[in-house]
């Protein structure tokens, strides 16, 4: 967690973790991010992409450095979607030893999550919850308890992304994408 972690998120990753019987380890990044801010003199007030990206790359390399630490794998979240917009953070989120996402687009993922219901009942309830949250990088700070940064009001509907990135892929040209 940092400046734009909700307790809806922050709760639901460890009910998540608890529901799958896994253990769970928090370690709060703000004050790293503060120290970092400290030594570049970049003022902590001027809420722009220092400010942001500065949260993604911190968590990116506590995420690296446990993984070699645990002899594990860093398994990324980034997707096509967020890819196919340039909506990541280079040396951040997009980074990991496993891009498992790389090529499937974010509504297609929402799918397996709603599927994913089914074969994990005990995380089921969870997984709406996260399912029924906006999606959100959570890099600005909260109002009032709530997300402040929606993905979807920024860069528009995945939904429609992810329609117009499927048909490029398929060698479909504007013309045709615009009829449609």
């Amino acid at each position: 967690p940092c400046f734009g972690t909700t307790s809806r998120t922050r709760s639901n990753a460890e009910a998540l973790v608890h529901s799958l019987g896994t253990s769970f380890k928090c370690i709060d990044i703000t004050k790293s991010v503060e120290m970092h801010f400290d030594d570049i003199g970049h003022d902590i007030n001027k809420k722009d992409v220092v400010f942001e990206n500065a949260q993604a790359r911190e968590r990116t390399q506590i995420l690296l450095s446990i993984a070699n630490a645990e002899g594990l794998l860093d398994v990324g979240t980034g997707d096509l979607s967020e890819a196919a917009l340039g909506w990541t953070t280079f040396g951040g989120d997009h980074l990991a030893q496993y891009g498992i996402n790389a090529s499937i687009p974010k509504t297609v993922i929402r799918r397996v999550v709603h599927a994913a219901k089914a074969r994990f009942p005990s995380a089921a309830d969870v997984l709406q919850d996260i399912l029924d949250t906006p999606v959100s990088p959570e890099l600005l700070p909260t109002e009032n308890g709530e997300i402040a940064q929606k993905t979807e009001a920024l860069v528009g509907s995945y939904e429609l992304h992810d329609f117009f990135l499927w048909h490029l892929l398929q060698g479909k040209g504007p013309r045709l994408m615009f009829e449609l």
